[in-house]
C-alpha cells in the first residue's frame, strides 16, 4: 500500500540525512585509517587529510543534530515528567520546544554571521578553497532544527504531539 503523498518528502528527508551520516562516517573513518597506515609504514602524509576530517566530523555533527531534531531524540531535560503533576507536561513541553526554537534560531543567527565573516575575510581551507562554502552546514542545520522545533511547539499546542 502506497503512503500519503505527505509522507514522501519525510521519507526522502530521512533517507538523505541517513545516507550522508553514513558516509561521512564512513569516510572520516577511513581517511583516519588511512593515515595512520602511510604514517606508521611508510613515513607519509596526507597533508589535508586532518583538515577534510575536522571538516568532515562539523558535517556529521550538525546532519546528526538535524536528523535528532527530526526523530525527537535531541537532547533534553526531563525534570517536568519525574516532578510535575501531568496536567503540567504538555504545557513545559511547549515552553521547551519554543525555547529550543529560540535558541537554535539564535545559532542560527550566529552562525551565518560566523560565515559571512568567512566569506568577506576569504578565508580558505583544504589549501585555497574558500571556507565558507564547508561552513555554510552550520547555519543551515540551525535552520532546519530551529523551523523542526518550531512545527513540535506549533504541534504541542494544537494538541497533535
Amino acid at each position: 500500500m502506497d503512503r500519503p503523498a505527505a509522507a514522501r518528502p519525510k521519507g526522502v528527508g530521512r533517507w538523505i540525512e541517513t545516507a550522508l551520516l553514513t558516509l561521512l562516517l564512513l569516510g572520516i573513518v577511513a581517511l583516519a585509517a588511512l593515515q595512520i597506515v602511510l604514517r606508521n609504514f611508510f613515513s607519509y602524509s596526507l597533508f589535508w587529510s586532518d583538515e577534510l576530517i575536522r571538516l568532515a566530523v562539523l558535517w556529521l555533527a550538525v546532519i546528526g543534530g538535524v536528523a535528532a531534531s527530526r526523530e525527537g531524540r535531541h537532547i533534553a531535560i526531563g525534570i517536568v515528567p519525574r516532578y510535575f503533576p501531568k496536567s503540567w507536561h504538555k504545557p513545559a513541553a511547549a515552553v521547551s520546544a519554543g525555547f529550543a526554537t529560540v535558541v537554535t534560531a539564535a545559532l542560527m543567527w550566529q552562525s551565518y554571521r560566523f560565515v559571512a565573516d568567512s566569506y568577506a575575510f576569504g578565508d580558505t581551507v583544504l589549501g585555497d578553497l574558500p571556507a565558507w562554502i564547508f561552513q555554510a552546514i552550520m547555519p543551515a542545520g540551525f535552520a532546519l532544527i530551529s523551523y523542526r522545533f518550531l512545527l513540535l511547539t506549533i504541534s504541542i499546542l494544537r494538541g497533535r504531539a
